[in-house]
């Protein structure tokens, strides 16, 4: 989760069709960024506002495939 923009729009669309009960799952949390007042119901871990890879989540389709959840952190020429 992370601004919650994506999820309080499919949030609203699913309930539009009112099932008895909604959750959220999100393995990875970032609070910092949030912009809508939406939380998860189960929820694996808070980060902080990091750009992360791995574990399905990529950068310009690379790094998806890596075992673990990891940070990617800027090029040389950052300094």
């Amino acid at each position: 989760m992370d601004t919650g923009l994506t999820l309080t729009f499919i949030q609203n669309m699913l309930r539009a069709h009112q099932p008895k009960s909604l959750k959220i799952a999100a393995l990875l949390d970032k609070v910092s960024r949030r912009t809508e007042p939406i939380r998860g119901d189960y929820v694996g871990f808070e980060i902080p506002d990091e750009f992360v890879v791995g574990y399905g989540l990529d950068f310009a389709e690379h790094y998806r495939n890596l075992p673990d959840i990891c940070v990617l952190e800027s090029g040389p020429e950052s300094g």
